[in-house]
């Protein structure tokens, strides 16, 4: 796989398409490594036009780990931020914004449409507003404001979500991954059992670095209420969000496109917290046509 330097790290990331065609910046979510964006959707948007880029995010994947460096807690965290203060993390959101448009700068794109899910959501928003010169257009996936009166995420998803295997023996962590992705998944789109069981041993062969994700949650919630952020984004911003999704309601893709000037927002029922099969054609349609429309706009 392919690796760069951007903003001081190094980043492992996919090429897909036509170098010639207008490029689209997967950003993925939480945790989460670029192989979580299905390859069906990334083979979706090239046959629709685009160059594709995925990559790992910095401490996840095979990108840069910040390996030792401690951050806090997350009781700590949410007392200091109901508090006022801005805890003392190991990076922020902005931080990850910085690496995508680094990347972008690595590769020679002057511009591409950004596209971020859940956590990769929100650093799109960040590109969005620190590096609009480089966004031709921005998608915000499942994502949101992090606005504190929104409603929370359902109690059963955020304990899994957080929760530690109990071994790091393969089959255990296979057993919590499924667990989680059954969990927030689409109830409307179970998925096949078989084909997930062999994503997720695909994921942990490939990297396993449960560090990774308790600096990504600290930059979440460091991170805090983003609204008067996003009131100052002028990038063509659509927002998609699953009417079912338990992890982040859709009350909070409606509040991201309520704070974008002249967002618009689409939302599918039955849609959780992933990117199930079924819905690749119609999340890839989507996208294409709303990077387009920003461009003839």
């Amino acid at each position: 796989m392919p690796k760069t330097a951007a903003n001081g790290i190094e980043i492992h990331y996919e090429d897909h398409g036509d170098p010639a065609d207008p490029p689209i910046l997967l950003i993925m979510g939480f945790g989460a490594q670029l192989t979580l964006w299905p390859d069906e959707f990334v083979e979706a948007l090239v046959g629709r036009g685009f160059r594709v880029i995925r990559y790992d995010n910095r401490d996840i994947g095979l990108s840069h780990k910040f390996d030792g460096v401690k951050a806090p807690g997350l009781i700590k965290l949410t007392l200091l931020g109901k508090l006022g203060f801005t805890p003392k993390v190991p990076y922020m959101l902005a931080d990850m914004a910085d690496d995508g448009a680094g990347l972008l700068d690595a590769l020679g794109i002057e511009r591409a449409h950004v596209v971020g899910a859940s956590m990769g959501g929100m650093i799109a928003q960040h590109v969005a507003a620190r590096h609009a010169d480089k966004c031709l257009s921005m998608t915000s996936i499942m994502s949101t404001t992090g606005n504190a009166k929104l409603p929370p995420a359902k109690k059963e998803a955020m304990e899994v979500l957080v929760k530690r295997p109990k071994s790091t023996e393969e089959e255990v962590l296979v057993a919590h991954g499924m667990k989680l992705a059954r969990t927030i998944g689409s109830p409307g789109y179970p998925g096949d059992e078989e084909r997930l069981r062999e994503k997720v041993a695909a994921g942990i062969r490939r990297s396993f670095y449960p560090e990774g994700p308790t600096r990504h949650l600290s930059a979440i919630v460091a991170d805090g209420d983003r609204r008067a952020m996003l009131r100052s984004i002028e990038v063509p911003t659509l927002v998609l969000h699953g009417e079912d999704d338990p992890l982040v309601p859709c009350e909070a893709g409606h509040d991201t496109a309520a704070c974008i000037p002249g967002a618009k927002i689409r939302t599918i029922p039955g849609w959780g917290h992933d990117l199930p099969l079924e819905l690749v054609d119609q999340l890839a349609d989507a996208i294409a046509e709303h990077a387009k429309g920003a461009v003839e706009a």
